[in-house]
């Protein structure tokens, strides 16, 4: 049913929700700048010279350190030359919250938000405040990737990416949390540096920016007359085919009742 839908019915859907992100987005740097006069680097920070026909990558999520908000800008000159390369761009939307006590997950978040206010990075880097469901529902179907790069094997689940991929936005993962189970080589993108003990961000990182540039980026932007990347949306569709039955509240509360409520039942009717 999924594979009926035409192509360019799709991609179009996309470019709408995406614009719709990008115009919210908008209106926020507005209302601050209008209600708090910030500084100009602030309207800069949260998106305002994002462009809709860039490839634009999502990270939205607690900033705690073993998520590794900032494993994309370990090697920050490979960075820039994604995001200012003339032909095929590269954009970032972070959002996200540090808890009160996590004082390394604050430095995390102030990272990313210098770097979005830096014009090293062409204004292509953008942090989102106050980042809740209210803006989440723009995000998961706003961007074109989500980008999930925690330390293995501390995932737990990562249900932000199940509704991405649902609204048909590929996900880019670590193998881990519900992505080992998820991944079929057609609906998404897997990588890792593979086994290494002890500090791994490096290997991570390049092994990220590898399956970035060999695989995403050359996908995204190979279009036909129409202007549609057909490639692209074929994993569009393999992601929303993949996810909408499987991973749903349906599938886990039939599980708990079929793998454990009922057998807990029977054996408590036994005992008594």
């Amino acid at each position: 049913m999924i594979d009926e839908i035409p192509d360019e019915e799709l991609w179009k859907t996309h470019i709408w929700l995406k614009i719709k992100l990008f115009n919210v987005m908008r209106e926020k740097a507005r209302q601050r700048w209008t209600n708090d006069g910030s500084h100009p680097s602030m309207a800069l920070a949260c998106g305002t010279l994002l462009d809709p026909s860039v490839l634009t990558i999502g990270f939205a999520r607690r900033f705690a350190t073993y998520k590794r908000a900032d494993l994309i800008l370990q090697d920050e000159e490979r960075l820039r030359k994604l995001l200012g390369s003339q032909n095929q761009p590269v954009q970032i939307i972070f959002a996200g919250k540090a808890h009160p006590a996590d004082d390394p997950g604050k430095l995390i978040l102030q990272k990313i938000f210098n770097a979005a206010r830096n014009p090293a990075f062409f204004g292509r880097i953008a942090f989102v405040e106050d980042y809740g469901e209210r803006f989440a529902q723009y995000l998961v179907h706003g961007v074109d990737v989500w980008l999930n790069n925690p330390i293995s094997p501390m995932e737990a689940c990562g249900t932000s990416g199940m509704k991405a991929a649902l609204n048909g936005v590929p996900q880019c993962s670590i193998p881990d949390g519900w992505w080992l189970e998820a991944f079929n080589g057609v609906n998404g993108w897997s990588f890792d540096g593979g086994h290494i003990e002890g500090y791994r961000d490096k290997i991570d990182a390049e092994s990220l920016y590898q399956v970035l540039e060999e695989k995403i980026i050359p996908l995204y932007y190979q279009v036909n007359e129409d202007g549609v990347p057909p490639g692209w949306v074929q994993v569009m569709k393999n992601s929303i085919k993949s996810t909408a039955s499987k991973f749903s509240a349906r599938r886990m509360v039939r599980e708990y009742v079929d793998k454990f409520y009922s057998k807990a039942a029977l054996f408590t009717s036994e005992v008594v």
